[in-house]
Protein backbone atom coordinates (compact mmCIF):
# COMPACT_ATOMS: atom_id res chain seq x y z
CA UNK A 1 0.00 0.00 0.00
CA UNK A 2 1.37 3.09 -1.30
CA UNK A 3 -0.39 6.08 0.34
CA UNK A 4 2.53 8.72 -0.66
CA UNK A 5 1.77 7.18 -4.75
CA UNK A 6 -1.98 8.33 -3.84
CA UNK A 7 -1.06 11.49 -2.24
CA UNK A 8 1.39 12.89 -5.00
CA UNK A 9 -0.80 11.07 -7.78
CA UNK A 10 -3.47 13.67 -5.89
CA UNK A 11 -1.29 16.96 -5.43
CA UNK A 12 -0.24 16.62 -9.30
CA UNK A 13 -3.91 16.49 -10.41
CA UNK A 14 -5.23 19.30 -7.66
CA UNK A 15 -1.98 21.74 -9.55
CA UNK A 16 -3.67 20.22 -12.94
CA UNK A 17 -7.11 20.09 -12.88
CA UNK A 18 -8.07 19.60 -16.23
CA UNK A 19 -9.01 16.87 -18.99
CA UNK A 20 -5.83 17.05 -20.93
CA UNK A 21 -3.49 16.45 -17.81
CA UNK A 22 -6.06 13.96 -16.62
CA UNK A 23 -6.16 11.50 -19.52
CA UNK A 24 -2.09 12.08 -20.35
CA UNK A 25 -1.67 10.64 -17.09
CA UNK A 26 -4.17 8.16 -16.45
CA UNK A 27 -1.81 4.97 -15.64
CA UNK A 28 -1.03 7.62 -12.43
CA UNK A 29 -4.59 7.18 -11.96
CA UNK A 30 -5.71 3.66 -12.41
CA UNK A 31 -2.24 3.25 -10.10
CA UNK A 32 -3.07 5.56 -7.59
CA UNK A 33 -6.75 3.96 -7.55
CA UNK A 34 -5.30 0.34 -7.11
CA UNK A 35 -2.97 1.60 -3.96
CA UNK A 36 -6.43 3.16 -2.91
CA UNK A 37 -8.30 -0.15 -3.24
CA UNK A 38 -5.57 -2.34 -1.70
CA UNK A 39 -5.83 0.28 1.29
CA UNK A 40 -9.73 -0.13 1.34
CA UNK A 41 -9.30 -3.72 1.61
CA UNK A 42 -7.15 -3.97 4.39
CA UNK A 43 -9.09 -1.56 6.19
CA UNK A 44 -12.27 -3.60 6.00
CA UNK A 45 -10.21 -6.47 7.29
CA UNK A 46 -9.48 -4.34 10.00
CA UNK A 47 -13.03 -3.08 11.00
CA UNK A 48 -14.33 -6.68 10.18
CA UNK A 49 -12.69 -7.36 13.79
CA UNK A 50 -15.12 -5.49 15.20
CA UNK A 51 -17.47 -5.32 12.48
CA UNK A 52 -18.32 -7.97 10.92
CA UNK A 53 -21.34 -6.59 8.90
CA UNK A 54 -19.03 -4.79 6.27
CA UNK A 55 -16.72 -7.77 6.07
CA UNK A 56 -18.60 -8.76 2.50
CA UNK A 57 -17.75 -5.26 1.11
CA UNK A 58 -15.82 -4.93 -2.17
CA UNK A 59 -13.60 -1.96 -2.18
CA UNK A 60 -14.16 -1.02 -6.21
CA UNK A 61 -18.38 -0.80 -4.85
CA UNK A 62 -17.39 1.53 -2.06
CA UNK A 63 -15.23 4.61 -3.50
CA UNK A 64 -16.89 7.91 -5.15
CA UNK A 65 -15.79 9.34 -9.00
CA UNK A 66 -13.40 11.91 -8.85
CA UNK A 67 -15.08 14.03 -11.43
CA UNK A 68 -17.43 16.43 -10.13
CA UNK A 69 -21.38 17.49 -11.01
CA UNK A 70 -20.00 21.28 -12.30
CA UNK A 71 -23.36 22.24 -13.39
CA UNK A 72 -24.66 24.39 -10.53
CA UNK A 73 -21.29 24.95 -8.98
CA UNK A 74 -19.01 28.46 -9.56
CA UNK A 75 -16.22 26.00 -9.69
CA UNK A 76 -15.53 24.55 -13.10
CA UNK A 77 -12.61 22.45 -12.59
CA UNK A 78 -13.76 19.21 -13.79
CA UNK A 79 -12.38 17.04 -10.80
CA UNK A 80 -11.85 16.52 -7.48
CA UNK A 81 -8.77 15.93 -6.17
CA UNK A 82 -9.78 13.25 -3.66
CA UNK A 83 -10.23 9.63 -2.89
CA UNK A 84 -13.37 8.81 -0.63
CA UNK A 85 -15.32 5.93 0.65
CA UNK A 86 -17.73 4.95 2.73
CA UNK A 87 -17.83 1.41 4.37
CA UNK A 88 -21.29 0.60 5.37
CA UNK A 89 -23.02 -3.06 5.82
CA UNK A 90 -24.91 -1.63 2.49
CA UNK A 91 -22.00 -0.59 1.06
CA UNK A 92 -21.17 3.24 0.10
CA UNK A 93 -25.09 4.05 0.45
CA UNK A 94 -25.42 6.81 3.28
CA UNK A 95 -27.99 4.95 5.14
CA UNK A 96 -27.01 2.58 7.22
CA UNK A 97 -23.97 5.02 8.46
CA UNK A 98 -20.78 3.42 8.25
CA UNK A 99 -17.10 4.31 8.26
CA UNK A 100 -16.21 7.85 5.90
CA UNK A 101 -12.65 8.34 4.62
CA UNK A 102 -10.97 11.22 2.35
CA UNK A 103 -7.50 11.37 0.96
CA UNK A 104 -6.63 14.85 -0.10
CA UNK A 105 -3.92 16.54 0.25
CA UNK A 106 -2.84 19.97 1.90
CA UNK A 107 -3.96 18.34 5.46
CA UNK A 108 -7.66 18.06 3.97
CA UNK A 109 -7.49 14.48 4.80
CA UNK A 110 -10.16 13.06 7.72
CA UNK A 111 -11.69 10.03 9.06
CA UNK A 112 -15.37 10.27 9.40
CA UNK A 113 -18.96 8.68 10.44
CA UNK A 114 -22.10 9.10 11.29
CA UNK A 115 -25.10 10.16 8.92
CA UNK A 116 -23.85 13.02 6.26
CA UNK A 117 -26.83 13.74 4.33
CA UNK A 118 -29.17 16.27 5.68
CA UNK A 119 -31.94 16.24 2.20
CA UNK A 120 -33.35 12.95 3.55
CA UNK A 121 -36.07 14.71 5.55
CA UNK A 122 -36.95 10.84 6.70
CA UNK A 123 -33.95 9.59 8.25
CA UNK A 124 -33.53 13.00 10.07
CA UNK A 125 -36.89 12.66 11.56
CA UNK A 126 -36.07 9.17 12.67
CA UNK A 127 -32.84 10.29 14.46
CA UNK A 128 -34.85 12.96 16.10
CA UNK A 129 -37.32 10.88 17.59
CA UNK A 130 -34.58 8.30 18.47
CA UNK A 131 -32.75 11.03 20.33
CA UNK A 132 -35.87 12.17 22.21
CA UNK A 133 -36.77 8.84 23.68
CA UNK A 134 -33.10 7.44 24.13
CA UNK A 135 -31.37 10.70 25.60
CA UNK A 136 -29.10 9.07 27.90
CA UNK A 137 -28.14 6.19 25.86
CA UNK A 138 -27.03 9.23 23.63
CA UNK A 139 -25.32 10.78 26.17
CA UNK A 140 -23.43 8.30 27.25
CA UNK A 141 -22.22 7.37 23.98
CA UNK A 142 -21.04 11.21 23.20
CA UNK A 143 -19.16 11.69 26.21
CA UNK A 144 -17.30 8.63 26.58
CA UNK A 145 -13.92 9.60 27.50
CA UNK A 146 -12.31 7.96 24.50
CA UNK A 147 -15.26 9.52 22.86
CA UNK A 148 -14.64 12.86 23.73
CA UNK A 149 -10.62 12.44 23.29
CA UNK A 150 -11.13 12.45 19.07
CA UNK A 151 -14.78 13.65 18.49
CA UNK A 152 -17.16 16.02 18.31
CA UNK A 153 -20.75 15.61 16.68
CA UNK A 154 -20.95 18.27 14.20
CA UNK A 155 -23.73 18.23 11.81
CA UNK A 156 -26.29 21.27 9.65
CA UNK A 157 -28.84 22.39 12.25
CA UNK A 158 -31.93 24.52 12.84
CA UNK A 159 -32.02 28.08 15.17
CA UNK A 160 -34.75 26.27 17.41
CA UNK A 161 -36.18 23.16 18.60
CA UNK A 162 -38.19 21.50 15.85
CA UNK A 163 -41.99 21.46 16.15
CA UNK A 164 -43.51 17.88 17.94
CA UNK A 165 -40.38 18.33 20.46
CA UNK A 166 -40.16 19.59 24.16
CA UNK A 167 -38.18 22.61 23.68
CA UNK A 168 -36.65 22.30 27.45
CA UNK A 169 -35.90 18.31 25.88
CA UNK A 170 -32.46 17.45 27.77
CA UNK A 171 -31.10 17.00 24.27
CA UNK A 172 -33.22 20.14 23.19
CA UNK A 173 -29.37 21.06 20.97
CA UNK A 174 -29.05 17.33 19.86
CA UNK A 175 -32.90 18.11 18.14
CA UNK A 176 -31.98 21.27 16.07
CA UNK A 177 -29.73 19.15 13.81
CA UNK A 178 -30.63 17.77 10.50
CA UNK A 179 -27.24 15.38 10.23
CA UNK A 180 -25.24 13.93 12.84
CA UNK A 181 -21.47 13.26 12.08
CA UNK A 182 -17.88 13.10 13.18
CA UNK A 183 -14.76 14.22 11.70
CA UNK A 184 -11.36 13.34 12.77
CA UNK A 185 -9.03 15.34 10.67
CA UNK A 186 -5.70 13.99 9.16
CA UNK A 187 -2.12 15.81 8.65
CA UNK A 188 -0.75 14.54 5.08
CA UNK A 189 2.40 12.80 7.14
CA UNK A 190 0.10 11.16 8.85
CA UNK A 191 -1.95 9.90 5.73
CA UNK A 192 1.54 9.55 3.52
CA UNK A 193 2.85 6.93 6.34
CA UNK A 194 0.37 3.68 5.07
CA UNK A 195 1.35 1.69 8.27
CA UNK A 196 0.60 4.67 10.91
CA UNK A 197 -2.69 5.53 8.65
CA UNK A 198 -4.28 2.33 8.97
CA UNK A 199 -3.43 1.81 13.09
CA UNK A 200 -5.43 5.18 13.34
CA UNK A 201 -7.90 4.74 10.68
CA UNK A 202 -9.07 1.18 12.81
CA UNK A 203 -8.36 2.51 16.15
CA UNK A 204 -10.61 5.69 15.66
CA UNK A 205 -13.56 3.90 13.61
CA UNK A 206 -13.90 1.22 16.60
CA UNK A 207 -14.46 4.32 19.06
CA UNK A 208 -17.12 5.76 16.61
CA UNK A 209 -18.78 2.27 16.31
CA UNK A 210 -20.78 2.49 19.26
CA UNK A 211 -22.36 6.34 17.73
CA UNK A 212 -22.79 4.57 14.21
CA UNK A 213 -24.84 1.91 16.05
CA UNK A 214 -27.15 4.23 17.73
CA UNK A 215 -27.82 6.13 14.61
CA UNK A 216 -28.32 2.71 12.38
CA UNK A 217 -30.63 1.93 15.60
CA UNK A 218 -32.32 5.00 15.00
CA UNK A 219 -32.54 4.55 11.30
CA UNK A 220 -33.72 0.66 11.06
CA UNK A 221 -36.34 0.49 8.08
CA UNK A 222 -35.40 3.84 6.65
CA UNK A 223 -35.73 3.56 3.04
CA UNK A 224 -33.29 5.59 0.35
CA UNK A 225 -35.83 7.21 -1.84
CA UNK A 226 -36.40 6.07 -5.29
CA UNK A 227 -34.44 8.27 -8.00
Amino acid sequence: MNTEFIMDYLSSLSMNNNREWYHANKNDYKKATAEFETLLQTLILGIGKFDSGILHNNPKDLTFKLVRDTRFSHDKSPYNPAFRAHISPQGKLPVPVGYYLMIKPDNQSFLGGGLFADMFKDATAMVRDYIAGNGEEWERIIHDPDFEKYFTVQGSALKNVPAGYEKEHPQADYLKFKSWYLEYPLKDEEVKDAELFLAKAVELFQIMKPFNDYLNKALAGFQMPSR
